[in-house]
């Protein structure tokens, strides 16, 4: 029986592990592995490769994905699904485990009620953005990465009597900078979920600062576009010199965390357990409540993610 693994959409550490589980549980239970190269576009063109010990050899360290990935437009023409569809037949796969997020895993949902052939997604994102579940593969270590760069800027804030406005990734979700600005000691946040009180903050900070405060960090979520008019306030409202800081694409590389690590060998094993068993519309796994379960992809799209609120209540402090 053959069975292949592809990564789609963003990169996030954890993917690598993953493949790596992927294909050698596949071989304990006497599966044929294949690794699709390059996401949905190596699906379509045929980048399909027999796995074998030596690709996936010396990879659970590293970040990022070494099948790559990539997202496609191409896919949503029935036209190339059809030659994906011929590219796996040829090699007699019907099965897939693909490390992706929503917009990934609703493409394969396509391409399943297209010709059958039946998937499990693994929620990856560092955005940790996807409902129905409270963890994404590759985040942990994505706030590992900004909690180090955090660390290091604070010395900066710190010898100059600075605030620093530092912005993490996350698209429209604020969950990165919500639980960093929390772990880090930051001052100040901002995120879309929640609604900074300014008047509020501008009292207290001054106030600290007459105590004897001599810098202030403060966490912008990217989704909230508030990063240079948040380093402006310091300037004009609380007469601090201010330096914008944009943590960028780094917060998707770096060595993969233990958790990333361990959550990776059982989303790939629960993964292929699942699609030994009767197909279903719950084909998609998910860790909840430290749980792992099943979902249907209708489920994951039925509503917008939102952070937890014992998180938010911890973070008021924060913005006002």
């Amino acid at each position: 029986m053959s069975i292949a693994v592809m990564c789609s959409g963003g990169d996030a550490a954890g993917m690598n592990p993953g493949v790596k589980q992927f294909v050698e549980y596949s071989f304990e239970l006497g599966l044929k592995p294949y690794l699709i190269y390059d996401g949905l576009e190596g699906l379509i063109d045929g980048d399909i490769k027999e796995a074998t010990h030596e690709r996936v050899g010396g990879i659970i360290h590293r970040g990022g994905t070494v099948i790559r990935s990539s997202r496609s437009k191409r896919f949503f023409d029935i036209e190339f699904r059809k030659q994906a569809f011929e590219n796996l037949k040829e090699k007699g796969i019907d099965k897939l485990v693909v490390f992706g997020g929503d917009g990934s895993f609703r493409a394969m949902r396509q391409f399943y009620h297209d010709f059958g052939i039946n998937f499990v997604g693994i929620p990856t994102t560092i955005d940790n953005d996807i409902f129905g579940t409270d963890y994404c593969l590759g985040v942990d270590t994505a706030l590992n990465v900004i909690r180090t760069s955090i660390d290091d800027i604070r010395d900066t804030a710190a010898s100059f009597k600075r605030a620093f406005v530092i912005e993490t990734m996350g698209r429209d979700c604020g969950y990165l900078a919500l639980v960093s600005a929390l772990t880090s000691g930051a001052e100040m946040l901002v995120v879309p979920e929640m609604e900074n009180d300014f008047e509020s903050l501008k009292t207290k900070f001054k106030q600290q600062i007459k105590d004897g405060r001599s810098y202030i960090i403060a966490i912008v979520a990217e989704g909230s576009g508030k990063t240079d008019e948040v380093c402006e306030w310091f300037k004009t409202d609380i007469g601090m010199d201010s330096r914008a800081s944009t943590i960028g694409h780094i917060q998707r590389g770096g060595s993969p965390s233990v958790f990333d690590r361990l959550m990776a060998f059982e989303f790939a094993k629960l993964s292929i357990d699942k699609l030994m068993l009767k197909a279903d519309d719950r084909n998609v796994i998910v860790y909840k409540d430290s749980k792992f379960d099943f979902v249907s992809i209708d489920y994951i799209g039925s509503q917008k993610y939102q952070i937890k609120s014992d998180l938010i209540k911890l973070a008021e402090k924060l913005v006002r």
